[in-house]
C-alpha cells in the first residue's frame, strides 16, 4: 500500500512554469515506476509522463514532449513534474500514479495501483 499526495498546482499565465510535487508513504518507493496523468472535467484520464524505478527512463506524451519534464528523488520519495511553456490547454487536473506491476512506466490508466487526489492547474491566456 502506499499513498500519494499531489502539491504545487495554481494558477499561472500562459508562457508559464508550474512544479508538481508528488509524496510517498507507507512503502518502498523505489519499487514503484510512477506516472502523470491530467483530467479535464467530462474527458477520459490522459498519460502525459512517466518514470521507471530507478528514473533511468522517463517518456512524455506527444502533448508535452519538450516542454514537461519528469524526475524523482528516491530517497525523499517524492516524483515532481516540471511544466515549461504552460499553455491554456494545459489547464486540467493533474494527478500521480504508482503501478509496482511494471519497472517502467505503462501509458494505460488502469495499470497503476494507486493515485493521488489530484491538483488543479489553471493556464490563463
Amino acid at each position: 500500500q502506499v499513498q500519494l499526495v499531489e502539491s504545487g498546482g495554481g494558477l499561472v499565465q500562459s508562457g508559464g512554469s508550474l512544479r508538481l510535487s508528488c509524496a510517498a508513504s507507507g512503502h518502498t518507493f523505489s519499487t514503484y515506476a510512477m506516472g502523470w496523468f491530467r483530467q479535464a472535467p467530462g474527458k477520459e484520464r490522459e498519460f502525459i509522463a512517466g518514470i521507471s524505478r530507478s528514473g533511468g527512463s522517463t517518456s512524455n506524451a506527444a502533448s508535452v514532449s519538450g516542454r514537461f519534464t519528469v524526475s524523482r528523488d528516491n530517497a525523499k520519495n517524492t516524483v515532481y513534474l516540471q511544466m515549461n511553456s504552460l499553455k491554456p490547454e494545459d489547464t486540467d487536473v493533474y494527478y500521480c500514479a504508482a503501478t509496482i506491476r511494471w519497472q517502467v512506466p505503462p501509458t494505460l490508466r488502469s495499470e497503476y495501483n494507486y493515485w493521488g487526489q489530484g491538483t488543479q492547474v489553471t493556464v490563463s491566456s
